[in-house]
């Protein structure tokens, strides 16, 4: 490594008046596809944010960097969802040189858990650097410091975080500025930059399109949205909705085949036939069915209702109740009730035990949620302080849930003004930088963020036909984690790669 292209210490500015904790270098061997090994220089640190030039937080990174590798390389910035989430699911899940083992299908191994070799990471044509947000991970808040004569009593309602960093902008603030000062302090503003994002990572993927080209001088080469919550109108189910019930059908059949529960389709029809019939269903007379509601002609409405129950593999009369609109959480109980097991919300295929199947309100943990985070916790605290050797007393955040209940919307605007929304402003950014290439990619089986969601908006973003040629979406089997599946994981890899080259 070269002193110019050598992790650089804090600057003089940040050590006047804050010292960050200290943090590790450390070195990988890694293997890739047919055996090749390679060395990995990796640094996990803190950077410190400011506010009117005192420090305000610390952002917590792991920064992989191919040691071997000629020519200045892509640098890729990802990170995870939530909101109150950290980057340890793609770091661990399936991006990282190392990574936890998963069985192939995406299910969870016995504990303890067990870190290998990521034959498929994208370090093969990518560095990394994955970034814990404000309130994740080791990533926190500087408390103000007290002056002797402050004698004002601390609200308890009101706290530095709720004012600050748990919110849509300034969370999207504070990303902008960790990434114009790394790429500052790693002198990398010459290389491609891309940025990858899981879930509400989706969506900032989207917003910090449009805002690191526009506010930080920053452009993209390629932006990726995993899984992606772009717009939240449609993550709430409601009876007065049309298209979240339609968009999660599609899932819900999908998962009901898979399963052998589908009274439509056999189990081992490919799934691109059985899109086909579905999507079809689902936008003509499902969607009319849903807008009409009890207007429908009522012999109409039954077949509609009998044929929506046969793709769903559930009784008639459950769907008739319902007026078609089937919640995900009652097809995850339902589906398979009869051998006491419940469906995975975030991955359908995901089978575990209802552990009280006579109550009518679900209380037992969903298996593709509470399940995994043994997996990271221990997988992400065994590499970050076992193998790159961070010492710090903190906690690691996988996912800080206070985060997420008190997140705010802090732009202004009137209290009528619908849900939050980033396909616009993935659009500006598209016209911004004709150049930039943006991909978008789902599980199949994720009925909290279904696949049909973000084929819809693509179709209505109004792109010419030069600007619709720069993105791209492709779909696996798996759920919103599908990378957790072999298969799933090395396909991603593999067409994510044709277009960083």
């Amino acid at each position: 490594m070269s002193a110019e292209t050598a992790p650089q210490p804090p600057s003089d500015k940040d050590k006047k008046d804050y010292q960050a904790p200290k943090g590790a270098t450390h070195k990988v061997t890694w293997m890739g596809d047919g055996g090749h090994a390679a060395d990995i220089e990796v640094v996990a640190e803190w950077i410190t944010l400011r506010k009117k030039e005192k420090p305000a937080a610390e952002i917590f990174y792991t920064y992989y960097r191919h040691a071997e590798a000629k020519g200045r390389r892509p640098v890729s910035f990802v990170f995870n969802g939530g909101p109150g989430a950290s980057s340890a699911y793609l770091h661990i899940g399936g991006l990282s040189p190392r990574r936890v083992l998963f069985k192939p299908d995406g299910n969870l191994e016995a504990p303890p858990v067990q870190i290998v070799n990521n034959p498929e990471s994208w370090i093969s044509f990518t560095d990394l650097v994955f970034v814990d947000p404000v309130g994740t991970g080791f990533s926190q808040i500087i408390e103000p410091e007290k002056k002797p004569d402050d004698k004002e009593k601390p609200d308890p309602t009101k706290t530095v975080e709720e004012k600050e960093y748990y919110a849509l902008n300034r969370d999207l603030e504070s990303l902008g500025e960790f990434i114009e000062r790394f790429l500052s302090k790693y002198r990398l503003w010459d290389v491609p930059v891309a940025i990858i994002g899981e879930s509400y990572g989706g969506f900032r993927v989207a917003k910090l399109a449009r805002r690191l080209q526009e506010t930080h001088g920053i452009g993209l080469s390629t932006a990726i949205a995993i899984s992606p919550a772009l717009e939240w109108s449609l993550l709430n189910e409601n009876d007065y909705d049309v298209l979240r019930s339609m968009d999660c059908f599609c899932t819900m059949a999908l998962a009901a085949t898979f399963h052998g529960r589908s009274r439509v389709f056999p189990a081992d029809t490919p799934i691109e036939t059985q899109r086909r019939e579905i999507e079809s269903f689902a936008t003509r007379a499902l969607a009319h069915s849903f807008l009409v509601g009890t207007a429908h002609d009522a012999e109409e409405q039954r077949q509609v209702f009998t044929r929506a129950a046969d793709f769903l593999g559930l009784p008639e009369e459950l769907v008739r109740m319902a007026h078609g609109r089937v919640p995900f959480w009652r097809f995850a109980r339902e589906l398979l009730k009869s051998e006491q097991k419940i469906l995975g919300v975030y991955d359908a295929t995901i089978t575990g035990v209802d552990p009280f199947p006579d109550r009518e309100n679900h209380e037992g943990p969903d298996p593709t949620f509470a399940g995994i985070d043994r997996i990271f916790t221990s997988g992400i605290n065994h590499v970050l302080r076992g193998e790159i050797g961070v010492e710090s007393e903190r906690r690691y955040e996988l996912i800080n849930l206070h985060v997420n209940r008190i997140w705010k919307r802090d732009e202004q605007r009137h209290a009528f003004e619908g849900p939050a929304g980033a396909t616009d402003d993935l659009r500006f950014a598209m016209s911004m930088n004709p150049n930039m290439k943006v991909l978008i990619v789902h599980g199949y089986y994720d009925m909290v963020t279904p696949y049909f969601s973000s084929e819809r908006l693509v179709e209505q973003m109004k792109l010419l036909p030069q600007q619709r040629d720069m993105l791209f979406i492709r779909h696996f089997g798996g759920g919103h984690m599908f990378y957790t599946w072999d298969e799933s994981r090395r396909a991603f890899r593999d067409w994510a790669q044709s277009f960083y080259a």
